[in-house]
């Protein structure tokens, strides 16, 4: 399981990518045959906020022609980007759904054959609890995307978030113990521009530990093992800190005497 990607993506040339990916579309199809595309994850956060600056990777829901996907190597090929540089790998996720289409918004539309959608601030929420990576922006966004609509004057309540859950995944309790103690204790929190940055260290944090670990064990981490590797990595590290603030501690007793 990889933590780390070289690819970044900003919401400059995202949308550069997707208006060159409705001209090859185009040419490709003609304008008789629409498609339809539906940012979810870091893409949506840059097409809609702006307290992301980049994303690792573009990743949607994609309903087109089989020539969509001779489209997308197109404009990879023209920007030097990897292969899939677009790609529905989500799709094979715990957080896909095919109710998303439903609670989706529409963003832009390119050569009048691309219809580019993103996923709405309370869904995409619901869509990050579930993902719930510690390790990634999955909890940072979630926080972010409270702070903007707060600034906005659009306030995200606890129950839109539920009811976004509901709608999506049917119940609650599909969330893990770990991502509803997170978002319940942050609305109790509020002030969500500070909680921002400390939630984004602490991502950071558990990345590093987690990078550190798989050069240490490769092929051990992965998707259903990671948050109990990362848990239990971070007990040890709080062992190894206690123990050191009690020796600063003595230290300092001792030298004060």
């Amino acid at each position: 399981m990889s933590t780390d990607n070289q690819n970044t993506f900003n919401k400059e040339n995202l949308d550069l990518y997707l208006k060159e990916l409705g001209k090859e579309y185009r040419k490709l199809v003609g304008k008789g045959m629409p498609s339809e595309i539906i940012l979810i994850g870091g893409a949506a956060i840059l097409a809609n906020y702006g307290f992301r600056e980049m994303t690792t990777d573009v990743d949607a829901v994609i309903k087109a022609a089989s020539s969509m996907k001779e489209a997308i190597n197109k404009v990879g090929d023209k920007f030097n980007l990897p292969n899939g540089w677009l790609n529905a790998d989500f799709m094979k996720t715990a957080s896909y759904t095919p109710k998303l289409s439903a609670y989706s918004v529409h963003y832009k539309e390119f050569s009048n054959v691309l219809q580019v959608r993103t996923v709405s601030a309370e869904y995409l929420i619901a869509m990050k609890l579930m993902a719930g990576r510690k390790y990634k922006n999955d909890l940072s966004d979630i926080v972010g995307i409270l702070a903007e609509h707060e600034k906005r004057n659009k306030p995200i309540t606890l129950e839109m978030i539920k009811t976004a859950v509901t709608n999506l995944y049917s119940s609650w309790d599909k969330l893990s113990s770990d991502s509803r103690d997170f978002i319940e204790g942050t609305m109790e929190k509020g002030n969500f521009e500070q909680l921002y940055k400390a939630v984004s260290d602490e991502e950071k944090k558990s990345k590093e530990t987690l990078l550190e670990f798989q050069h240490d064990y490769p092929g051990v981490t992965t998707t259903e093992n990671v948050d109990s590797i990362l848990n239990n990595l971070k007990k040890k590290q709080s062992s190894k800190d206690e123990i050191l603030r009690k020796l600063k501690a003595k230290n300092q007793s001792e030298s004060d005497e």
